[in-house]
């Protein structure tokens, strides 16, 4: 890379890295959790080589379970915290894996609480620092449960617009609810923020994720009508999705509401950069998903059933990564660029630096111009054998027929080579200079642990992985991969990551 090149971190020396999202990690729980199971995944990627965590957005999701569709762009899913890690920092009587989360988290607040020391004050002054949207998270949470889940815009009036008298009764009324919300998300970023240090001493970069839009039934929307295309009650005057393509004669109606982006502008994008800014404190860099959608997005009447009658109306483009480059000073931030992009949409990406992805899964139709295919990689990229998307790259090409099948080997060269590995050692050998690996794949697994098939509502979200499917060779075998790759940092180069 040349001095000019915008800085990046994730493309400072060559990397690679596992996709693995933390309720996927093995545990008691019905989720995985960020404590020891978490640490202990960071010994074996160290172990294996790898520099990378990548994970799936760590807001609360929704019923259906998926980390896209979230009730905040700020909180924190408490679900992956760990009792025990609480039992440990001596805020229970006994451990924590023999009560309820709930109730762990109830004993801890009030003998923090009851101690009154620098462990309570650290509790408060998260309270004060980050009240600009917990203050708004708490209430909707309380508020969701009162009026039995249901949509925000379905609440009394009251409620629904926020009146500030309706709003301070309820901070008298339910102040032990809100309470105790406050003090689950401090207790899940004080545990997350020690994850990350722990993966950051072991030269593990920690890669997030963050959807470009939000969920209409979120606080976000609740809190900031202002900045969406809504109507007097609520309701969407346009959705985001995608026009109708090869894949699907109707496109996809995602029912995201659309920002105002004029309005955003007008406060100097202001939501957005808080937003960054605060899931930066967590990890080390960023995924934007459905980045195109910054340079022109599809916009759909909300009337419309599908994504048929939609239109291209302009995003905020470069003005706004002027104004994040203005905040941060770099921008550790990767785009997701998948599907049909426009030029337009690859000079904004080039123009700030940010790698692009390349889905090796997708690279086999359409003869050599292929751009996925490993001769059109670029340094500046970031290679995937699939993502949290695709199937398993052991069922992608299970389900290929055997004429495909031999077309693949022979295109990366190893006609006798066997699934995953050959495309693994086709990422790995990039000039990308990150290779992301899922965890799925860096264990050889089948259909069967395909954690989301995009266009379904059951069934996605639940795979996991338990230390007993790990054999005890895989990790030395993937530093031998690492290394001959070029993708194992030196031990000086490991230990200042961020």
């Amino acid at each position: 890379m040349s001095d000019r090149d915008p800085v990046n971190r994730l493309l400072e020396k060559r990397r690679s890295g596992v996709i693995l999202h933390p309720t996927s990690l093995p545990g008691p729980g019905r989720v995985g959790r960020i404590g020891n199971e978490a640490q202990t995944f960071l010994n074996w990627l160290e172990e294996a080589g790898f520099s990378v965590w990548q994970i799936l957005p760590i807001n609360p999701p929704q019923a259906d379970g998926s980390p896209y569709a979230c009730v905040s762009a700020f909180a924190g899913d408490t679900r992956l915290i760990d009792p025990e890690l609480m039992a440990h920092d001596g805020w229970l009587r006994s451990s924590g894996t023999r009560i309820p989360l709930g109730q762990a988290l109830s004993e801890a607040r009030l003998a923090l609480e009851a101690a009154g020391g620098g462990e309570w004050a650290e509790y408060l002054a998260f309270c004060r620092g980050q009240a600009d949207w917990l203050e708004d998270f708490a209430l909707f949470s309380v508020i969701k449960r009162l009026q039995g889940n249901r949509p925000w815009w379905t609440w009394p009036k009251p409620l629904l617009h926020r009146t500030p008298a309706r709003l301070e009764q309820l901070r008298a009324e339910a102040a032990e609810a809100l309470e105790a919300v406050r003090f689950a998300q401090f207790v899940f970023f004080r545990q997350w923020k020690a994850l990350r240090a722990q993966a950051n001493e072991r030269g593990i970069l920690l890669l997030g994720d963050m959807p470009i839009f939000v969920a209409h039934d979120s606080a976000d929307v609740w809190a900031n009508p202002e900045y969406f295309d809504l109507d007097d009650d609520g309701q969407p005057i346009t959705v985001a999705g995608v026009p109708p393509d090869y894949f699907s004669e109707t496109g996809q109606r995602w029912g995201n509401p659309h920002y105002r982006w004029d309005r955003m502008a007008a406060q100097g994008y202001d939501w957005w950069l808080r937003r960054i800014e605060w899931a930066l404190e967590g990890v080390d860099a960023l995924r934007i998903d459905h980045f195109r959608g910054f340079e022109a997005f599809w916009s759909i009447p909300s009337s419309e059933p599908t994504a048929i009658a939609g239109e291209w109306k302009p995003g905020p483009g470069a003005e706004f990564f002027e104004a994040l480059l203005r905040r941060f000073g770099e921008l550790p931030l990767l785009a997701e660029d998948l599907g049909v992009i426009t030029d337009e949409v690859n000079e904004l990406r080039e123009r700030f630096g940010l790698p692009g992805m390349k889905i090796l899964q997708f690279a086999f139709d359409g003869g050599d111009s292929n751009p996925y295919l490993p001769e059109h990689h670029v340094e500046r990229g970031v290679v995937y054998t699939g993502t949290h998307d695709n199937d398993t790259t052991l069922g992608w090409f299970d389900a290929l027929p055997r004429q495909a099948q031999r077309m693949v080997l022979e295109k990366l060269g190893e006609p006798e080579g066997s699934m995953p590995w050959v495309l693994i050692r086709a990422a790995l050998a990039s000039p990308a200079r990150l290779a992301m690996i899922p965890m799925q794949d860096a264990l050889a697994l089948g259909n069967e642990a395909r954690l989301n098939t995009p266009g379904t509502t059951q069934g996605n979200w639940r795979w996991r992985f338990y230390w007993s499917e790990v054999p005890p060779e895989r990790a030395r075998e993937l530093r031998a991969l690492n290394e001959e790759t070029g993708r194992v940092l030196s031990d000086s180069a490991t230990k200042t990551v961020s």
